[in-house]
């Protein structure tokens, strides 16, 4: 991100400078407990997942379809949907995030979420209503749309 001559190239390098600019934003939450398990989710997410990024590869063309994921890679989607399910049942009351509002952390998964809606199949009612709630978002609309205008084409379904 180059704002104002200024580089900052790291993701959450790049939401901290975010919240800094834009406190109004609330791009963490305000709570200190909700907070630290923000950062602590968005930097799990930030360093690990490796079996689900590789087992489903992140691509907004392609068709719906369940691909089921190998044993480790099982694992992680597992505790992917424990992340989300704790931040929503201890933070998400105030609305369909994680932490109620949209925040860094949403931001982070955000790809992940991509991959459950294009491959994860039926999901718990849990986790398919944060997907959809990431999905519905204006920036989600716009990256799929901008997708969408990609001139290469499609891999094969095993790719």
């Amino acid at each position: 991100m180059n704002h104002n001559g200024r580089i900052v190239w790291e993701t959450l390098a790049i939401l901290e400078y975010l919240a800094d600019l834009y406190p109004e934003r609330k791009l963490w939450p305000e709570d200190l407990g909700a907070r630290a398990l923000a950062r602590s989710v968005a930097t799990e997410m930030h360093s690990g997942f490796r079996e689900v990024r590789y087992g489903w590869p992140m691509n907004l063309r392609r068709p719906k379809s369940h691909r089921p994921l190998d044993a480790e890679g099982e694992a992680q989607r597992a505790r992917i949907e424990a992340i989300w399910r704790q931040c929503r049942e201890q933070y998400g009351q105030g609305g369909p995030f994680l932490f109620g509002h949209f925040t860094a952390a949403d931001a982070m998964y955000a790809p992940m979420v991509t991959r459950f809606d294009t491959y994860g199949g039926e999901l718990a009612p849990v986790t398919r209503a944060y997907v959809d709630a990431v999905l519905a978002t204006p920036a989600m609309r716009h990256w799929y749309a901008e997708a969408a205008k990609e001139p290469w084409p499609e891999p094969g379904p095993d790719e």
